[in-house]
């Protein structure tokens, strides 16, 4: 029997098209899902005979070189657990068990010591980059034993996707690291679609048909705003339906979905005391856009402006420079938020993340990947000996970018408040933004409050940091 130098379990969508894209590799590799027809789909898939299904697990894990090396693709939560539960009497010490599903990194933690207790390694991989990506290359952010790491850096870079002739897979570092830095993958990747929105919202406002809004669309992909986000929107907005011409986004309801990665970020965020806003709003937009029977009848009850901008055909190309303007500055800060979280969990678990790196490898392959990610590992790289920024609004490329970009924000935020047009991830950015470069906030004043309601004492101005201050306040009737 030919030993394989991989096994994959699950044969959904993305691992369907990892197993394909592994085998087109050169890579033989044994597959095993519950569902045989599956199995069998798969193996028609490769003609060329690399794909080896197993009639069971026992099957499965025979069918491996050792040590072995077991990728699972199944959905997370308990179907990992279980899958793990069902094969670990089945692998022997030095065998390695790949996560690389969208699993909560203490999940992945929890599970890498079980296994490690019985000699097994247990790697937490992110990988990102959808249907496409798994099939022709995607970004893979592997986390676990340094060991089990290197020894599959080959295999990984192999499938990756490239940027440069550099593939885009690094070991991220211990423990759920990569699941974690898959995560915050996910919650920054909420709010680049959300900012999107918000343009096509504006955009639509302002009487644009979705050809013209396509238009733009592609215009922004050819200058800073390069995405792939900012890419496939284009194309979006362009398609018709086949059966009435009508374009297909106007066809489609107005409730979106979601997984759970990008609430598991805002949870983590809290937790870490690092404020994630645009992240948070891009969670709560979608949440109210779930409730869409309450809105109908919230919008026969509830005043205010039609949403429409005046914005005549002679002004309607500064409209669009001032509407991208806002756009990159405001994505700016959403990814400011997202590598200040990474940088934060990084010191307080002792990971060592790599931020140039993770950047890097999101060039490529990854559902945010953009062209300004290079400009993140160009921040995060330690030059000439000194320390990389320690937040990406204190880069010079960034600072300038936001401070040339602010006066056409603010302008793209107050016009649409007048309008009604809601536009909180933009909004949640502009704060940040006002808030990060603000020498003094009201917190003062919640601080007096504080030590009102319940003597938690505050600092003063005029006595040396670190001493505690109370007032007795007057009684009030409350």
């Amino acid at each position: 029997m030919q030993q394989h130098p991989i096994g994959l379990i699950g044969l959904g969508v993305m691992g369907r098209n990892l197993a394909l894209n592994l085998a087109d590799h050169g890579h033989t590799v044994a597959i095993w899902d519950r569902d045989p027809e599956a199995i069998t789909r798969a193996v028609a898939a490769q003609p060329e005979g690399r794909l080896a299904g197993a009639a069971t697990l026992a099957d499965f894990v025979a069918a491996l070189a050792r040590p072995r090396q077991v990728l699972l693709m199944v959905n997370a939560g308990a179907p990992v657990d279980d899958v793990i539960a069902r094969l670990q009497p089945l692998l022997e010490a030095g065998d390695v068990i790949i996560d690389g599903g969208n699993s909560l990194y203490t999940d992945t933690e929890r599970r890498a010591a079980a296994l490690a207790a019985v000699g097994l390694d247990f790697v937490g991989a992110g990988v990102s980059g959808g249907e496409e990506g798994a099939r022709k290359g995607p970004a893979i952010m592997p986390g676990g034993p340094a060991a089990a790491l290197a020894r599959l850096q080959p295999l990984f870079a192999s499938i990756a996707a490239r940027v440069d002739g550099e593939p885009c897979v690094t070991p991220v570092g211990p423990g759920g690291s990569g699941h974690y830095v898959k995560m915050v993958h996910n919650g920054i990747e909420y709010g680049d679609m959300q900012l999107i929105c918000e343009a096509y919202a504006l955009l639509q406002a302002a009487g644009f048909d979705t050809d013209a809004m396509a238009a733009v669309f592609a215009g922004w992909n050819a200058g800073p705003l390069r995405s792939y986000l900012i890419e496939i929107t284009a194309a979006i907005l362009a398609q018709r339906d086949a059966e009435t011409g009508t374009p297909v986004v106007d066809l489609i309801l107005d409730k979106a979905g979601q997984k759970g990665t990008g609430q598991w970020t805002l949870v983590n965020a809290a937790q870490q005391a690092v404020v994630v806003s645009v992240m948070g709003a891009a969670v709560d937009a979608r949440v109210l856009s779930s409730r869409k029977d309450a809105r109908v009848a919230a919008s026969a009850r509830l005043q205010g402006p039609p949403p429409m901008l005046a914005v005549p055909p002679a002004e309607r190309a500064a409209f669009v420079e001032r509407l991208g303007q806002a756009l990159y500055a405001a994505k700016i800060i959403s990814y400011a938020q997202g590598f200040d979280l990474l940088r934060t969990t990084s010191e307080q678990r002792g990971w060592q993340l790599d931020l140039g790196a993770i950047a890097r490898i999101w060039r490529g392959g990854c559902i945010i990947r953009a062209q300004f990610l290079s400009r993140i590992t160009e921040a995060c790289a330690t030059v000439d000996g000194a320390a990389p920024v320690a937040h990406l609004l204190e880069a010079p490329y960034f600072a300038q970018a936001l401070n040339t970009a602010q006066g056409a924000w603010r302008t793209v935020v107050a016009q649409a408040v007048t309008a009604g047009v809601p536009v909180p991830a933009l909004s949640a950015a502009l704060a940040y933004l006002d808030a990060s470069r603000s020498a003094r906030l009201p917190a003062n004043l919640l601080q007096a409050q504080r030590d009102f309601f319940g003597a938690h004492t505050y600092e003063r101005v005029d006595r040396p940091a670190g001493q505690a201050f109370h007032t007795l306040w007057p009684a009030v009737q409350g």
